[in-house]
């Protein structure tokens, strides 16, 4: 069941819906109008004021569930006069970045309250997702190869504790070089094989 959100910080609805729902990590926006939340009453200004209204509303909804306009995907605009749909583009550009929501526009007759200009949003919630991804990323910092190599890579030494600077060793990151010395028990510098013992270190000097 979904569940009905609610901002003391945003306009109440102005009939039988919820501001928002939320469903699983869907969000659905209702249209949100230019309508300033401490009076009730519509903004007085041209479309510049009513635009930025309408999305000051939208922010103030999605916070009280964590969200942000970030997590917006696609966005439905109603206007009721086109020709100052350019005015309602330098508002909302400033306050979303690339890559921009999609997004669909359609003229309408008439708006509640006589306003220019109504908006609702399609959300996605990736609050555990983004926490997944930064705890991922720190698990690898103490990691010598960045995070860069996969979980799956269980025959890399290195457990996350060190670099990988054996690269010339052919034993494919299956075994350590210990303090420099080969399987044999020499010092690598001492030792035919140089490493290069192609996984099973059986070089001329062990035998």
């Amino acid at each position: 069941m979904y569940q009905g959100i609610h901002s003391q910080h945003a306009p109440k609805a102005i009939g039988p819906y919820s501001p928002a729902v939320k469903l699983g990590d869907f969000v659905y926006l209702s249209g949100q109008l230019p309508i300033d939340p401490l009076t009730g009453e519509l903004v007085k200004g041209d479309m510049y004021e009513q635009t930025y209204q309408v999305l000051r509303n939208m922010e103030a909804v999605l916070q009280e569930m964590g969200l942000e306009l970030r997590h917006i995907v696609k966005t439905t605009v109603y206007t009721t006069d086109l020709s100052q749909f350019t005015k309602f583009n330098e508002i909302y550009a400033t306050v979303f970045t690339e890559p921009y929501p999609a997004r669909s526009t359609v003229q309408v007759a008439a708006l509640p309250m006589g306003a220019m200009i109504e908006v609702e949003a399609l959300v996605i919630d990736t609050l555990a997702y983004e926490a997944q991804m930064h705890h991922h990323h720190h698990d690898h910092e103490g990691c010598g190869c960045g995070g860069h190599h996969h979980d799956d890579e269980e025959g890399c030494g290195c457990g996350g504790h060190h670099h990988h600077d054996h690269e010339g060793c052919g034993c494919g990151g299956h075994h350590h070089h210990d303090e420099e010395t080969c399987k044999c028990g020499k010092p690598m510098d001492e030792c035919k094989c140089q490493g290069a013992c192609e996984g099973d270190c059986d070089c001329d000097c062990e035998k």
